[in-house]
């Protein structure tokens, strides 16, 4: 077991430098960078000749080394991020590591809240479905599965928006505290606020997922249910519970196990959109932002991270695997 995990740490290795290397140049196709769009702002805001502004981004560009060859670049932004240093954000004027530190926390509270309700509110209908398979409740999963699936989560961030403020009459919605809350320390008052607002984006960002999982779950759990070695274990007399949960479920929890390699950054990219929506402090709002100000080494290193939580990803849902089937140890 750790001979296979070593093995996978080590292919990572070169995975992260050519992700890090296709992050930096995506950044940095686009023409132009921030200092481009703060000297065109500095100079309609008035205040300084257009030839001062020229010389002041100019200044600046040499400063952080803007004008250098790419490579120059990327070797730069890379040898510190080893060190921890992932450069200096223009927008927000912070270095990067803070900026990505803060809102990467919430961002993990929400998603790995999200990805526990989708495993429990998944998994447990759906192996409910394959063993009562065209029973009422079957059906009535069915049908919110497929709901799940279908709704995109902004919208169902809209309807829920629009449900809690003008029907239920909610005052504050949208964030992760009140108004008042936000600025006070933390107390048994804040922190009752703040579980009244996270639910919201926990259980929209959850929906879809648990959606997937109740269908991958009765489709393999049906498929299991008619192998010969399961009948054998019924024909042996053991007990249906005994059947499903030791012989059946460990099989056809495989998929859900591999397909974890790429659910955690779904739910990174799907905060993303509904942090917009629901004005979250996480680092979709800063993604954002940054793309559309140019902000390079704060998109490069958000891109990054998101490469980064792939592999990451795929490396615990190997482990997770061969820990739960030996068999995918041996290549």
């Amino acid at each position: 077991m750790i001979e296979h995990i070593v093995r996978r740490i080590v292919y990572l290795v070169p995975l992260l430098l050519m992700i890090s290397f296709i992050s930096f140049t995506i950044i940095t196709l686009p023409p132009g960078d921030y200092l481009t769009a703060w000297q065109a702002n500095l100079t309609q805001q008035g205040g300084i000749s257009e030839r001062d502004a020229v010389e002041l981004a100019q200044r600046l560009r040499e400063h952080y080394g803007l004008d250098d060859p790419f490579l120059v670049q990327y070797g730069r932004w890379l040898f510190g991020i080893v060190r921890g240093d992932f450069g200096f954000s223009f927008i927000f004027q912070r270095p990067v590591s803070e900026i990505i530190w803060e809102r990467l926390q919430w961002t993990f509270v929400i998603t790995i809240s999200a990805w526990i309700f989708s495993v429990i509110f998944g998994l447990l209908p759906g192996i409910y479905s394959a063993t009562h398979q065209y029973g009422f409740l079957d059906n009535v999963f069915t049908v919110l599965a497929f709901l799940g699936l279908s709704i995109p989560n902004f919208f169902l961030a809209l309807l829920l928006i629009y449900f809690l403020a003008f029907v239920v009459g909610v005052e504050s919605v949208t964030g992760l505290f009140s108004p008042e809350m936000i600025a006070r320390p933390w107390s048994w008052a804040k922190l009752v606020d703040f579980l009244r607002h996270v639910w919201v984006p926990i259980v929209i960002l959850g929906t879809a997922g648990t959606a997937h999982n109740m269908r991958v779950m009765r489709g393999n759990l049906l498929d299991i249910l008619h192998q010969p070695y399961i009948q054998t274990a019924r024909a042996k007399g053991l007990k249906e519970r005994v059947v499903v949960y030791k012989h059946a479920l460990r099989n056809a929890i495989h998929p859900i196990i591999m397909g974890f390699g790429m659910f955690l950054p779904w739910l990174i990219e799907g905060a993303f959109i509904i942090s917009v929506v629901l004005n979250l402090p996480t680092t979709g709002s800063a993604f954002l932002k940054s793309i559309q100000q140019q902000d390079m080494y704060l998109a490069g290193s958000f891109l990054l991270l998101v490469g980064i939580l792939v592999v990451l990803g795929n490396l615990l849902a190997d482990i997770a695997l061969a820990w739960v089937d030996p068999r995918v140890r041996y290549e």
